[in-house]
């Protein structure tokens, strides 16, 4: 079993737990073609986002919980796990659970833990995606990512620990399934060597890929066939229809102000039902006065931007 110390390099040149709900189509967050635009070096962004930053700062006091609250012992892996047989597989693991008082190497070089831990935060208001603790009934992606680490250590059991907000904290089950461990890792084969060697980009999946694919245009015009007429009709149907909802939202909207007046809660037994207050001040650039007082710092420090490509639909004739 292979190990890579640096870390970036091997994300950026092979797949990773990360990776694969988005490449089955199966992650919130990212889809098949940010990974095909990332592992074949074209622009892409930052992976980086608040809650991202959070479940990174978090990982180690979710991991002390679960030691709490079942006596388990941990370990830590710095490296990341490559698959023996495919090396553009990797898994970088939050934690190992130790079998005993067993070292994590063995002396043959082989992890020797019990079992896996993953570790996760998650926002309160997502627990209907999440089944009874001690079952595997988690999301999809969080699912493939635990079949996919026990693909690569061979271990048979992942636990997943989770924190919902700062009360609800839960562990999962994840027992290898070697069915769908085998359907994953062909699906991944298929990807590396279809997509990712080949340079093909994978069917988009969301308008944000067709932007990625298709960032520039080019002067010229096609012909659409009666088929996208009609889906330019219904969309503009639905536009109608969100219209007359938001119209409906606003009349609600207004109604429950007109009630509350001055008032910055509105509350039904106890429960608060909503809230209108104003935020806390905010600061903001001047940019006007500054281009008026100060021209010469304005031309100094604009820098031109180039705006992504904005679908508008015409009206139909």
């Amino acid at each position: 079993m292979l190990n890579n110390q640096d870390f970036a390099l091997l994300r950026a040149k092979s797949l990773g737990g990360s990776d694969i709900g988005a490449v089955l189509g199966l992650s919130k967050y990212l889809s098949a073609v940010d990974v095909w635009m990332e592992k074949t070096g074209k622009e892409v962004g930052t992976r980086d986002s608040l809650p991202l930053r959070f479940g990174q700062f978090a990982e180690s006091f979710v991991a002390s919980e679960y030691a709490l609250a079942t006596g388990l012992s941990l370990a830590t892996h710095e490296a990341a796990v490559i698959h023996p047989q495919y090396e553009y597989m990797h898994g970088h693991i939050d934690r190992f659970v130790l079998n005993g008082g067993v070292p994590l190497i063995g002396e043959d070089g082989r992890i020797t833990a019990s079992r896996i831990l993953e570790c996760k935060t998650a926002n309160p208001f997502a627990q209907s995606d999440w089944g009874d603790p001690g079952s595997d009934q988690v999301p999809l992606s969080y699912l493939v990512q635990c079949v996919w680490y026990m693909m690569l250590t061979n271990i048979d059991r992942t636990d997943l620990a989770v924190l919902f907000g700062n009360a609800d904290f839960r562990i999962y089950e994840i027992h290898r399934d070697l069915e769908l461990e085998a359907m994953i890792l062909d699906r991944a084969k298929t990807f590396w060597q279809h997509h990712v060697l080949a340079n093909v980009a994978p069917p988009a999946q969301r308008e944000s890929d067709y932007k990625n694919l298709f960032p520039r245009s080019e002067v010229k015009a096609i012909e659409a066939p009666k088929e996208t007429c009609e889906l330019i009709k219904k969309l503009k149907s639905i536009n109608e229809q969100i219209d007359s909802y938001e119209q409906e939202v606003s009349t609600i909207k207004q109604s429950i102000m007109a009630q509350m007046q001055e008032a910055e809660v509105l509350t039904h037994q106890g429960q608060v039902l909503a809230t209108w207050k104003a935020p806390k001040p905010s600061t903001r650039l001047d940019t006007k006065k500054l281009s008026l007082e100060h021209p010469e710092l304005m031309e100094t420090y604009q820098v031109q931007v180039a705006n992504s490509r904005r679908l508008v639909i015409k009206e139909l004739s």
